[in-house]
């Protein structure tokens, strides 16, 4: 039999997707094709810590993380996430990157949170890591910058969502997390009725009447660098090109990357 070479299988593929090597090798496989090894990370590739749990989620949402050299993310859930030390004083974490909505956190866990963060650490909030452990007041007031209301507070109604809108987002701000990026349309979920801190530094804003207005921004800290994405709900959301490159651009820039 013939051995049939999959061009940039081998030397490994930009992507490192399945998907990629699909359409790279068409038809059957031989049976004594070389082991594929997908492209070596660089040696310093932001450690991203990426935190799920708590709420389903498309498959696609991994995609935006996958195949950059330059950033070497770990997959870990709710309830052991956060379970031990990180950052200087534990495992090694560049980036915090949040996608979890986990209804509470022990005290044990919220503290290695805390020690991380006020020792200079950098997180990234994305889209229902706003709903999570609201009880968490630090987490919201001083980490995220907004909180969903799940019952109606003095004041304040409940927050709301709604799937499937055709969201307009317009850049607001020049910043290293808005950089190569031009007002954009996306398929989306809206967010209505959070409670936002008054400190927010928007990058992004809709007028969407569904909108609370930003839905991307940066948090004051003195040590720590906080920015987080609204926008995330589904797939259309998640192969978005300018979607993916505002979650790379605040992954490098929390992590000193810019």
């Amino acid at each position: 039999m013939t051995k049939r070479v999959c061009r940039g299988v081998a030397g490994g593929l930009a992507l490192g997707t399945f998907a990629a090597v699909l359409a790279a090798c068409p038809g059957p496989l031989a049976a004594d094709e070389t082991v594929f090894r997908p492209r070596a990370r660089r040696a310093d590739a932001l450690k991203v810590l990426l935190v799920t749990g708590g709420h389903d989620h498309d498959v696609a949402f991994y995609s935006a993380f996958d195949g950059q050299d330059d950033l070497a993310v770990m997959v870990d859930g709710h309830p052991s996430a956060f379970a031990r030390p990180f950052g200087k004083t534990g495992r090694r974490v560049d980036v915090l990157a949040l996608y979890d909505m986990a209804p509470d956190v022990p005290e044990a866990q919220r503290e290695n949170v805390r020690r991380y963060v006020e020792e200079g650490g950098a997180v990234v909030g994305i889209h229902h890591a706003l709903s999570g452990s609201t009880g968490w007041t630090w987490l919201h007031e001083e980490v995220l910058g907004a909180r969903w209301i799940f019952a109606p507070e003095p004041g304040r109604p409940v927050s709301d969502y709604k799937h499937d809108e055709e969201i307009a987002v317009k850049v607001v701000a020049d910043h290293p997390i808005t950089k190569g990026l031009a007002d954009f349309r996306i398929h989306d979920e809206t967010y209505g009725r959070l409670w936002m801190s008054p400190r927010l530094q928007v990058l992004l804003r809709t007028d969407h009447p569904l909108s609370d207005g930003p839905v991307a921004w940066t948090l004051p800290h003195p040590k720590a660098r906080l920015a987080v994405i609204q926008l995330g709900h589904g797939r259309e959301a998640h192969h978005h090109p300018s979607w993916r490159r505002l979650v790379r651009n605040a992954l490098l820039w929390a992590g000193g990357r810019d």
